[in-house]
């Protein structure tokens, strides 16, 4: 028997949603009503910061005018933070993730200090400060109250989950995980207890999604991403990472393009079916 198709759209609630995010929903959305699968809509905002109430209603109601339905309910990270805390916890008393004190301060000191440090596609990789600090000075720290983050102690976890993890990308065909790209990365915050990564491979895992559509600016990411599912045992959905949607200049979209937004496309007369043709649904 042939396992349910089950595709996803998981926007953050920063701003309106532009027409990059159209095409995204638009083509879970589509890829699952034609295989007869299912589509689900999780808000992903853990980021207090930046995410706002008002826009995710605003998302809720331009998916709704694009035609698009979805599963319920809607699941909202912010309502499951203990439980991204816990597979942390889990992680860290396996010996895979450490405390680190480091500000972005100590980090570039560091680095200017040692002649520069390897780029990843985030950016520069951690140098691995703290990685090494004894037990007895990550205790005294972390109760002296300093801020700290949870990073990936990325050697012992290849280490643990082995190395030829591989992925089914609809794109580029089947890929290698190579998360050493990542380096050390931060998978939980002292005040959130997790981050996007941890986060979202959990939610993928828990929700049942067999195929992600999302953006290649996200590919790195998945390797990363393929290491966590092998540490905790979850499965491994197939991806489509597609080209980003840009504007007549070629300037890839942002939330802070007003003129592409769907609320100000609707504000300006467009019907759904226009969208729809423009993005070649």
């Amino acid at each position: 028997m042939t396992a349910t198709l089950v595709t996803r759209f998981a926007p953050s609630p920063t701003g309106l949603l532009h027409l990059g995010h159209a095409w995204s929903s638009l083509f879970a959305f589509e890829t699952a009503r034609k295989n007869h699968g299912r589509f689900i809509l999780r808000i992903e905002d853990i980021d207090f910061t930046r995410c706002r109430p008002e826009s995710e209603i605003a998302i809720l109601e331009d998916l709704a005018w694009l035609g698009i339905e979805w599963d319920s309910p809607v699941r909202r990270q912010s309502e499951h933070l203990r439980e991204y805390a816990a597979v942390a916890e889990n992680l860290r008393v396996r010996g895979l993730l450490y405390p680190c004190f480091c500000t972005r301060k100590d980090i570039l000191r560091e680095i200017e200090s040692a002649g520069g440090a390897p780029h990843g596609p985030e950016g520069l990789l951690y140098p691995g400060l703290c990685r090494h600090l004894s037990e007895d000075e990550r205790k005294t720290r972390m109760a002296a109250g300093e801020s700290f983050a949870l990073r990936l102690d990325l050697q012992r976890a290849i280490a643990e989950a082995g190395t030829g993890l591989e992925w089914m990308d609809l794109e580029r065909g089947l890929q290698t995980a190579q998360p050493e790209i990542l380096g050390d990365a931060v998978l939980a915050r002292k005040d959130i207890g997790c981050s996007y990564h941890l986060a979202v491979v959990l939610d993928d895992a828990l929700q049942g999604v067999t195929r992600i559509t999302r953006g290649v600016d996200l590919f790195e990411a998945t390797h990363l991403q393929r290491l966590l599912q092998a540490l905790l045992g979850l499965p491994t959905p197939e991806y489509h990472h597609h080209q980003l949607i840009c504007d007549p200049s070629g300037r890839r979209l942002a939330k802070r393009d007003e003129a592409e937004t769907l609320r100000s496309l609707r504000e300006r007369g467009a019907a759904p079916e226009d969208v729809r043709k423009r993005l070649g649904f």
